[in-house]
């Protein structure tokens, strides 16, 4: 006999300190008291999320588990057990997206290897939100991640991703430590072409947000400290 099995929900949350009903649709909320069981890159934040999401005063009902860098791959599989008995478990990730540049990739995998239905809501996405505020090619872009942090190694990376761009007119979407962005936006203006486009979208949906897109010739000129702000390079050559 085949066992029922639940579902997997991907649970989309802020991507700084707002209050979800303004970045997180009323109907996800809504259904977020009929889930119990909840995967979650850090435990803490989950915690918070959910409580300011209306679940304050029932998080310690809830059952939590983490799925991060450090999670190893028989635990990730013995996850699968929590979709016994038709139990549905929602994923979470620190900020915005799960799985989108986010360890729970490999729940989602999981699941489907093992026939469990995956239903996605609609949230924040600090990649698509960015590309949207840029002025860049929507038609065509690529996310590039993370680059190597090494400088000499990271110029190497930053002149074949502006080449590729140039190419093929393709927006080049990049992610960095907070606390390298400044080493990163110095090395993407000493490699890369004065014509070259290069967008800095930073602390997107909060308040103090701060997206603007300039020429690399234009951002020497002007001049910018990002700071230790959840940041999104584009590059556009």
């Amino acid at each position: 006999m085949t066992k029922e099995r639940g579902r997997l929900y991907l649970i989309p949350s802020p991507l700084g300190e707002n209050e979800p009903c303004e970045v997180i649709p009323q109907p996800v909320l809504d259904m977020l008291p009929d889930i119990r069981t909840y995967v979650v890159e850090e435990v803490r934040t989950a915690r918070r999320f959910l409580s300011k999401a209306g679940l304050k005063g029932r998080i310690d009902t809830l059952e939590f588990h983490e799925l991060n860098e450090h999670t190893q791959q028989a635990e990730i599989e013995s996850y699968l057990k929590l979709f016994d008995d038709g139990n549905n478990v929602g994923l979470i990730s620190e900020a915005g997206l799960p799985a989108v540049a986010d360890p729970g990739a490999q729940l989602v995998a999981l699941a489907h290897r093992n026939d469990i239905e995956v239903i996605p809501f609609v949230g924040p996405s600090s990649l698509m939100l960015a590309l949207m505020a840029s002025g860049l090619n929507g038609q065509s872009f690529a996310f590039c991640g993370y680059i190597p942090a090494k400088t000499d190694e990271r110029r190497s990376r930053l002149r074949t991703l502006e080449k590729v761009s140039g190419q093929q007119r393709q927006t080049q979407i990049i992610i960095e430590t907070p606390y390298r962005n400044d080493s990163l936006f110095a090395d993407m203006l000493s490699t890369c072409s004065a014509s070259t486009k290069i967008c800095v979208a930073a602390n997107i949906t909060m308040p103090d947000a701060y997206i603007k897109t300039k020429t690399v010739s234009q951002w020497k000129k002007e001049g910018l400290t990002i700071g230790k702000r959840p940041c999104v390079f584009l590059l556009l050559a």
